[in-house]
């Protein structure tokens, strides 16, 4: 059965954020987002999983350390949902003395708002929340 992408489905299932340490990066988001990362390993990676429950349908992610993984600031960019609090998020991350290179920024009515940020590792990460 061919089945097509719809105006329903996620156009993101995955994301890896590569690391080359996996101990400050995950203490780093687990710091700014206020959740705990669940370890994991897979052949030749090290991993520490975003919490979700992936049967409902939402998006899921990692951190990765692996010879194929490269922290970088430039490239694609993912936008971690920071809701309800956009702000609360970014004075977490300038607290532990990590560098929010675009600060909260309305992207318009519907859209809510976005902001940037350079994590532990190099990586720059969007943020998107609705308030």
């Amino acid at each position: 059965m061919n089945k097509k992408m719809s105006a329903d489905t996620n156009a993101l299932n995955w994301f890896e954020i590569a690391v080359n340490d996996m101990e400050r990066a995950s203490k780093f988001y687990e710091t700014i987002f206020d959740v705990k990362l669940i370890p994991a390993e897979m052949p030749g990676a090290k991993l520490a999983m975003f919490p979700t429950n992936g049967s409902n349908g939402t998006v899921g992610g990692s951190l990765v350390q692996s010879n194929r993984h490269h922290p970088s600031s430039v490239g694609s960019i993912i936008y971690l949902n920071a809701n309800p609090d956009l702000q609360a998020v970014l004075s977490r991350i300038e607290k532990i003395g990590a560098k929010v290179v675009m600060p909260k920024t309305r992207i318009n009515e519907d859209a809510g708002y976005m902001a940037f940020f350079t994590d532990s590792e190099g990586n720059t990460v969007g943020l998107h929340s609705y308030e």
